[in-house]
């Protein structure tokens, strides 16, 4: 699994790269088009009445564009303008996060276990072929449970008590292999808001920094810093939401294993003193 973080982790940053070279792109490519409609304003500002129809009509030439523009693109858009360098911090926090919420997700997944299947499968095996076969059988199958139940019969010619104390210190381990890396997720759940608000305030520090180079409060003076502020608040905002989803995901799931866990675990239990007991 750590080998799969850190790939996971590579392939974030290769991407990461690959974006700001595609965003570097694209921002080259809206200042020469930017230039070349400056050029195409200027020159139809000194024609005609005949060639102000033709402006009305790059307008709506411009405009059509705009609607044309797919979620991707505009995507990358708005991302430029909150400006690449803070941004893709934020986007490296959301990497990050994924490829933890991927590891742990693949890991819960593999240690579910049918529990009430398993259990009728250990009586079968302690009735049949005594300890070293319900052993055997746990040592042969995947998942948490079965290890705290082969931790528990490693421990039956110490009594039952001894068993009851291995599998409750053995099911602590476990636990904590289950919520390995949790804590994590909710650390860039915390940091990815913050980094927007952060780049809040750095919007509107430059915003003020405008109006006192300035020396005039105007609406186009003001609106570049507060549009790079709001922009790194929405995609921060964005990356913790997604991470908060899947971090409940994983909370709920620990926790249905954990309490299958412990109901299996006095099923066990109760199965080994019923055999004691004959």
């Amino acid at each position: 699994m750590k080998k799969l973080i850190a790939f996971l982790a590579l392939a974030g940053v290769l991407n990461f790269a690959a974006l700001n070279t595609a965003f570097a792109q694209d921002a080259d490519e809206m200042n020469k088009d930017t230039a070349e409609t400056e050029q195409v304003d200027t020159t139809a500002a000194d024609t005609t009445a005949a060639a102000a129809g033709g402006d009305t009509s790059l307008d709506e030439m411009k405009d059509a564009e705009k609607e044309e523009q797919t979620f991707h693109q505009v995507l990358k858009e708005k991302f430029i303008e909150g400006g690449a360098g803070f941004m893709g911090i934020v986007l490296l926090t959301l990497i990050l996060g994924l490829a933890l919420v991927i590891e742990r997700i693949l890991y819960l997944n593999l240690a579910t276990t049918n529990t009430d299947k398993l259990l009728s499968k250990f009586e079968n095996a302690l009735d049949e072929g005594g300890v070293d076969a319900a052993k055997d059988l746990m040592k042969n199958t995947r998942g948490p449970v079965a290890s705290i139940f082969y931790e528990g019969l490693s421990k039956m010619d110490e009594g039952i008590e001894t068993v009851e104390k291995a599998v409750s210190s053995y099911g602590s381990v476990v636990m904590a292999r289950l919520e390995k890396g949790l804590s994590w997720i909710s650390l860039f759940i915390a940091i990815a808001p913050m980094l927007g608000f952060m780049g809040t305030v750095i919007g509107m520090i430059g915003a003020f920094d405008a109006i006192e180079a300035a020396g005039d409060i105007s609406p186009t003076v003001v609106a570049g810093g507060i549009k790079v502020a709001l922009l790194t608040t929405v995609f921060g905002l964005i990356v913790g939401i997604i991470l908060q989803i899947f971090y409940n995901y994983l909370v709920s799931k620990v926790d249905s294993l954990v309490n299958d866990m412990e109901d299996s675990t006095i099923s066990f239990i109760d199965i080994l003193v019923k055999k004691q007991n004959k």
